[in-house]
């Protein structure tokens, strides 16, 4: 039996430009899960760690940061337990990559004699670890764009490298999806994989955790330890894979681990319940959380006497979560009786309004700007032909 933890796209050092005075906090946000996955790995008692690319964002890197990582990859061979990392797209192993300004194995202690963390690189597209009786394979190109499927040549390579029980795959790339993802720096196919004579591929580049199945070969991407963007509410997690073979059968098990720190919630409010925006910030209050990404939508008939400034919420709101998003899913309260004739400018605007309001929700654009504008402009319209003042 083999046990593993696999983990990518870290993206240490990201710049977080969308958020602001948040931006720090992220950054740390992001090493401690780092931290947190190497935790996993030593309590685990794992025999390898795999690091599927991007663990840096970039290849401009202050040494500071290249010395924490350092400090926690020596953790591992402290431990005696194996590690191995290949470079991705942000961190792309170029003539200006990290991984040639720094020799990052022998920073954590590493050194030729132990060869406990080592680097894949286009010169060394394979590693036989006789210990754990594996080949580790994981094509790494020189450029950002990949000059064609690093599992091009892998069934001919698995062919020429030692016989070991297990053939596991580490790559940075996306899976083709027909009209989905079609074009990406490194692309594969299921095709690809199932033919590539492999017993598990463990993947980078996709920050949230995904696993499937081609032929006979599993495959996963362990998503982001800590999301990279607040949208990608699949990510905070590593795998932590078995391999074990029984009377000639591999099984394959993967099980997620929590390490990151952002958790995700989505909420949806009756604009029915909502007395005013005092007691909608009110109930948003309630549930503060630092570590929250929380995405709110005002659902079912608003009345028109329900005024809400969603930018004064936001700011109201400011610091009492990670992220805050507010739509305006509702919809205005029917008209009491019958609309006003067309020819007046009151059943014009109704009728105008109204219609482009149905356009968008009819075509899936409900939820746009543009739908909650001409909502509001709707309400509005509709109190000042009823003769209450509005404040703009």
């Amino acid at each position: 039996m083999l046990r593993l933890m696999h983990t990518a796209d870290v993206h240490l050092g990201a710049r977080h430009a969308d958020m602001g005075e948040a931006a720090v906090t992220q950054r740390e946000r992001q090493f401690a899960a780092f931290r947190a996955s190497i935790d996993v790995a030593l309590a685990e008692r794992v025999d390898l760690v795999l690091v599927a690319g991007d663990l840096f964002d970039s290849n401009v890197q202050p040494r500071r940061s290249v010395d924490r990582v350092a400090a926690q990859l020596a953790r591992l061979v402290q431990a005696r337990t194996r590690a191995v990392l290949i470079p991705g797209t942000h961190d792309v192993y170029d003539r200006a990559s990290i991984y040639r300004a720094y020799d990052i194995p022998e920073m954590a202690g590493s050194g030729s004699a132990t060869g406990l963390v080592t680097l894949l690189t286009p010169e060394r597209p394979w590693l036989h670890i006789e210990a754990l009786d594996a080949v580790i394979h994981g094509q790494v190109f020189a450029t950002k764009r990949a000059p064609y499927s690093p599992l091009r040549d892998l069934p001919a390579a698995i062919a020429a490298t030692p016989s070991a029980t297990w053939h596991i795959g580490l790559l940075h790339a996306a899976v083709a999806i027909p009209g989905k993802v079609e074009q990406d720096e490194v692309i594969i196919t299921t095709g690809e994989i199932a033919a590539s004579g492999l017993d598990y591929l463990a993947l980078g580049h996709w920050h949230s955790a995904q696993r499937g199945r081609a032929g006979s070969v599993t495959f996963a991407y362990s998503g982001a330890p800590e999301p990279v963007a607040v949208d990608q509410d699949r990510a905070g997690k590593v795998l932590l894979v078995t391999l074990d073979e029984r009377d000639g059968r591999k099984t394959v098990d993967l099980e997620e681990r929590v390490v990151g720190q952002t958790r995700f919630d989505r909420l949806d409010i009756d604009a029915g319940s909502v007395a005013s925006q005092p007691d909608l910030i009110a109930k948003l209050t309630a549930r503060a959380d630092a570590d929250l990404v929380l995405d709110v939508r005002l659902t079912g008939v608003r009345p028109d006497e329900l005024d809400l400034a969603f930018t004064e919420i936001a700011d109201a709101l400011r610091g009492a979560f990670l992220r805050l998003r507010l739509r305006d899913a509702s919809v205005t309260a029917p008209p009491a009786g019958p609309l006003p004739p067309s020819e007046t400018v009151a059943g014009a605007f109704l009728r105008d309004v109204g219609g482009r309001i149905t356009a968008l929700e009819t075509t899936g654009r409900g939820e746009t700007l543009e739908a909650a504008e001409l909502r509001e402009a709707l309400r509005l319209g509709r109190m000042l032909l009823a003769g209450h003042e509005v404040t703009l």
